[in-house]
């Protein structure tokens, strides 16, 4: 049952990322200062590769948060989604920051990404212990 968890939990936070980043494709392809053509689409082709990074790295993020939660005996939806959010707020967002920082990346690619981490992992964290 754990191994359904974490792959139901990673398609729903992939499954999210989906939405919010549609919705916010062209503030974040202002903000990662992404060149596009003159119909404001994005050049090149990065193909398929970026979503199974993606989706391989939503695999290990669920199954690190599953661990974690074993260990701290986070058991219910609650402990799920708040743990989640906590991950999301106080570690991976952060990290991102640094990361953009020190890459003189502006600012509200952070808080666009930053908003996909916490809630991408709070819902991990919810599903994690629905099951």
């Amino acid at each position: 049952m754990e191994i359904l968890s974490v792959i139901v939990a990673a398609l729903a936070a992939f499954a999210f990322g989906a939405v919010w980043y549609m919705s916010m494709s062209k503030a974040w392809i202002a903000a990662a200062e992404i060149p596009v053509d003159a119909e404001g689409k994005p050049q090149g082709n990065g193909g398929a590769m970026p979503f199974v990074v993606g989706l391989v790295a939503m695999l290990v993020v669920a199954g690190m948060m599953r661990h974690i939660f074993a260990m701290s005996g986070l058991t219910t939806i609650g402990g799920g989604i708040m743990g989640g959010a906590g991950i999301g707020a106080f570690l991976i967002t952060p990290w991102v920051a640094m990361n953009y920082a020190f890459g003189m990346r502006k600012p509200m690619l952070t808080v666009i990404d930053g908003v996909n981490s916490v809630v991408g992992c709070t819902i991990m964290g919810a599903v994690l212990n629905a099951f």
